[in-house]
């Protein structure tokens, strides 16, 4: 059966490169297209299974994990520490709510982000934003910033050395995801499964659509309706209930258990006043939706230094209010979608380790925007369960 792209590729597509050489991008998307299949469709299937069940307050989602990985980081041995990292906190919260926990990273792919402009200045000299190793390098010349299709290539082999840690008996159940973002690198990687005739894209267990690319008549949502995996989307304060129910007419079209997460980012001092009206109108429309909170990209600010930074204590009260809103309207909290590293970084503020503005300096290693430490996330994920333990939160009882 041949694989009709039509419907997505022939749309408007935000937040894509300004590829230089059309020749050398379609030939390096047709060699994607010949290489095997990152992830398999029933694994896809399970994890759509156990969303349903966090849905239904019967289990908790994690996702995690780096804001943009990068090429150099793509190792197995660091595999590890992400998946252990992962699994400390999990074991954290399973343990305070008794519900199992999906975990899910942001792992082997989300080699691309979005950006607020597509050029910045640097020294005086305006270059391509940098948009993630997938497309460009970050450095600061010409050379490093222009478009390279190769990079494509190059990010489908640092996924699958990433992806050796699922085949290691320690990691546990592990799924990854990443932002669907570079149309060529998703279509590529886009199959029709044997078993169901229908269409999965094959670079990860789940995608989710940003906040500047969930526009219902653009490629990557008409992309994600058409695919069967799991599909997340990021709903910020412009949301509009209408907004939320047009993306579930055209992404859950039959309320499918298990298919949409919904995943809030309104920052703390939003939270509790505009989620309630969203997970009210899901709930009107009939839609099984898992709730995530990400309390991470709502509360970003530029420090005094210069630094791109976020406060623990933002984060913390951001995920609270998410609970919060889930007690007073009887609905699951479903899970926590934060950007977190095992690394001892110093890029957010607060915390235990009391991290000031004066210590951004001193480790200071994101690609893109501020990671939790691995102090940090641990720190966050007790809180969240002794505070959502206080709440009773009706999900978790």
């Amino acid at each position: 059966m041949t694989l009709d792209t039509s419907r997505w590729t022939h749309r408007l597509a935000r937040q894509q490169p300004d590829w230089p050489d059309q020749q050398a991008l379609d030939a390096a998307a047709c060699s994607l297209s010949l290489l095997p299949a990152l992830v398999r469709p029933e694994d896809c299937d399970r994890l759509r299974s156990r969303i349903a069940t966090a849905a239904a307050g019967r289990a908790f989602l994690l996702q995690g994990g780096d804001c943009a990985e990068t090429f150099a980081d793509a190792r197995l041995d660091r595999a590890r520490d992400k998946a252990r990292m992962l699994n400390d906190a999990a074991q954290v919260l399973e343990a305070a709510f008794g519900v199992p926990v999906v975990r899910v990273g942001r792992l082997a792919g989300q080699f691309a982000k979005p950006r607020s402009q597509p050029t910045e200045h640097i020294d005086g000299v305006e270059l391509p934003v940098y948009r993630g190793d997938m497309v460009n390098g970050v450095g600061a010349v010409a050379a490093e910033r222009t478009p390279d299709p190769r990079r494509l290539l190059t990010a489908y082999r640092c996924a699958a050395e990433v992806l050796r840690v699922r085949d290691e008996p320690a990691t546990g159940e592990l799924f990854t995801s990443h932002e669907a973002l570079i149309m060529e690198y998703e279509t590529a990687l886009t199959r029709i499964d044997d078993r169901t005739g229908q269409p999965y894209a094959l670079s990860a267990h789940t995608l989710w659509l940003g906040e500047r690319t969930r526009q219902p008549n653009g490629s990557h949502v008409r992309f994600a309706a058409d695919i069967r995996n799991p599909i997340g989307v990021k709903l910020g304060p412009t949301t509009t209930p209408d907004d939320l129910l047009t993306l579930i007419d055209i992404l859950d079209p039959e309320r499918e258990p298990g298919r949409l997460s919904c995943i809030a980012r309104f920052g703390s001092y939003q939270v509790r006043d505009l989620l309630p009206e969203l997970v009210g109108t899901a709930r009107g429309a009939g839609a099984e939706i898992l709730w995530v909170c990400d309390p991470m990209h709502g509360n970003t600010f530029t420090s005094s230094v210069g630094y791109k930074t976020r406060h623990f204590q933002h984060v913390l009260d951001e995920a609270l209010g998410f609970f919060e809103v889930h007690r007073e309207l009887g609905t699951h909290p479903g899970g926590l979608h934060l950007e977190a590293t095992d690394r001892d970084v110093t890029e957010c503020l607060g915390g235990a380790q009391v991290l000031t503005e004066a210590d951004l300096g001193l480790r200071y290693e994101t690609a893109c925007d501020p990671r939790l430490n691995r102090s940090q996330l641990l720190e966050l994920a007790h809180a969240v369960a002794e505070v959502a333990g206080l709440l009773r939160t009706p999900a978790l009882v």
